[in-house]
């Protein structure tokens, strides 16, 4: 009998997946045809997509057909085999890989440290602490490093004038594990730090009440229940190491690795096609780790919140405990705190190793011969930042609450720009942009482009989770009363989203500011940033006016920060306000 029912399923079969089938697509297109009839929200759709393939999809196309296309325009991938034998080449990848790995590790564990400290114990500072750990990103990525130099150089403070060591060479592999592994540590941090914060107290409650002593508790109970955002932290921090080129760049010396090479390819050796591959070969383990930490470890989460009332957590008093981790943490601050010191000290420095008396001459010289660099940065950068936010948000919600043929594109393509490194984003511009139609070479168009798509899935992240916590029936509502697609995101669905909105403000902003990998290829004699500019004052060897160019930008971020605190909370008392009246 069973043998028979098992004959008819396997005969059934075929007729049950065409079935399925034929559903499938009958549902397509029957949400083809409602879409024709909201012609404001098809031509939103198309319009999102359209914008998506060429800004996001078109570039990393391009880089393939330039790596694996010769002069002739036939197809040669004689460049790709040549490119893996080489020695250079496996000497870079094994170099990234090994740094990329150690830096995860050393940064998931001193964030992991910090934030099981601040969420978990009376430690005293925490606030402090919390603060300290921001700097890395509100600052360009290389800062640390050129405070490395500073410090254990040639002519470094400890190195030279402390230790009395001449000719010191700072420049590694060592430095640079200890430079990215304070830079990209925060990202681990906020990551940890989330997951603690979710975790249910009354399952650690429960365990003390069972007579579990402190080690246990963390070991079986909160250490478990936050390996999806240690895993998170991992595979975030990998990714972003690999693709650092700020650092290696300024850092690295003889410890060559393939975002370095890339460039140098490209600007040292007029190669565009071997840099293009160079690069492209950090992509994959790049995307691999970006979307496993996305689709993967989203889904693998222990946590378990009931809605249900419980008790807070149960801050660890015991001082054999909040010792240790007091000591951890204030070291990380003072090493911070030296590195960033050493900057500020160092931009008013009259002449770096030369003369060392206190001048304002760095600046006076930044504010004459940068004004352009810095003026260009913030337009940029605010042009930049509220189109994010907003397309963000738009691409949020068709995301979440449509339903249309192509979103799964959509979803990937906006996610493309960010989970790739920063440097093949730029090349791909480059080749994109190059030439008609669409010719964005040497203008702002193309440096707002490629910061926008670069920070666009952080919005479209802020907006989703934002959505996804609103019921969907006050969208509905809004609709059987007769307002239109347009008319319910405006008044009902973009309200909803404004946390997400500053956020999305925010982090754009921060991050365009900040930006150089991205953005070092697209800068032209009519556009130049500030990153760029600090760059090229490093490789100069004028520390002193790299130093005031760093300080400058610091200080910049952090205005425009405290600007749009002031901003968002005067709108939330006014709003408050409102609502008594």
């Amino acid at each position: 009998m069973q043998r028979r029912n098992y004959r008819l399923c396997m005969v059934l079969l075929p007729y049950a997946r065409c079935v399925v089938n034929i559903q499938n697509r009958l549902e397509k297109k029957r949400e083809f045809l409602l879409l024709l009839k909201q012609p404001g929200l098809f031509l939103t759709i198309i319009l999102t997509l359209t914008i998506l393939i060429i800004f996001c999809i078109l570039p990393i196309i391009k880089v393939f057909i330039a790596i694996f296309r010769n002069d002739l325009g036939q197809f040669d991938a004689s460049l790709a085999f040549e490119a893996i034998k080489s020695k250079y080449f496996i000497t870079s990848l094994l170099n990234s890989l090994q740094l990329a790995l150690l830096v995860a590790f050393a940064s998931t564990l001193v964030g992991y440290v910090f934030a099981f400290g601040i969420t978990r114990t009376e430690m005293k500072g925490r606030k402090f602490f919390n603060v300290i750990a921001m700097l890395p990103i509100l600052s360009p990525p290389f800062v640390i490093s050129l405070a490395m130099i500073l410090l254990f150089g040639r002519s470094g403070v400890i190195s030279h004038g402390i230790m009395k060591i001449e000719n010191a060479n700072v420049y590694g592999f060592h430095s640079l594990w200890i430079v990215q592994t304070l830079a990209l540590f925060p990202l681990a941090y906020l990551n940890i730090k989330g997951v603690l914060e979710t975790i249910d107290p009354s399952v650690e409650n429960a365990a003390r009440s069972l007579g579990a002593r402190q080690w246990q508790v963390f070991s079986k109970v909160t250490f478990p229940l936050s390996l999806p955002g240690i895993f998170s932290a991992l595979l975030i921090v990998f990714a972003k190491s690999l693709s650092d080129f700020g650092n290696p760049q300024v850092l690295a010396g003889d410890f060559s690795t393939l975002s370095v090479q890339a460039y140098t390819q490209i600007t040292g050796m007029y190669d565009l096609r071997t840099g293009a591959f160079i690069a492209m070969s950090i992509l994959l383990p790049s995307l691999i780790a970006f979307f496993i930490q996305k689709y993967w470890t989203a889904k693998k989460s222990f946590v378990t919140i009931t809605g249900k009332p419980v008790g807070g957590f149960h801050k660890i008093a015991d001082k054999s405990i909040i010792y240790p981790l007091y000591i951890f943490c204030f070291f990380i601050m003072l090493v911070i705190i030296l590195f960033y010191g050493t900057v500020i000290w160092v931009s008013f420095v009259k002449t770096w190793g030369v003369n060392m008396n206190l001048s304002l001459d760095n600046f006076n010289f930044i504010f004459k011969r940068g004004q352009k660099a810095m003026r260009d940065t913030i337009i940029l950068s605010l042009i930049a930042t509220p189109i994010t936010a907003v397309f963000g948000l738009i691409v949020a919600f068709l995301l979440v609450r449509k339903k249309f043929i192509g979103k799964k594109l959509m979803s990937v393509a906006s996610i493309i720009p960010f989970g790739i490194p920063g440097i093949v984003l730029g090349i791909g511009y480059i080749l994109a942009f190059n030439q008609r139609p669409i010719l964005l070479t040497g203008t702002a168009i193309i440096i707002i482009a490629a910061l926008m798509f670069r920070n666009l899935s952080i919005g479209v992240e802020a907006g989703t989770n934002s959505l996804n916590q609103v019921d969907p029936a006050i969208e509905e509502a809004a609709t059987i009363l007769g307002a239109n697609n347009f008319t319910v995101f405006r008044k009902i669905s973009l309200p909803l989203m404004k946390n997400a909105l500053y956020g999305g403000l925010l982090n754009a902003f921060v991050r365009s500011m900040t930006s150089v990998s991205a953005v070092i290829f697209l800068v032209s004699i009519n556009w130049n940033l500030l990153t760029v500019s600090i760059m090229s004052e490093i490789e100069s060897s004028r520390l002193g006016v790299a130093s005031a160019y760093c300080v400058v930008l610091m200080v910049l971020v952090v205005l425009v920060i405290i600007l749009l605190n002031t901003v968002f909370d005067a709108r939330r008392q006014f709003s408050a306000k409102k609502i008594k009246r």
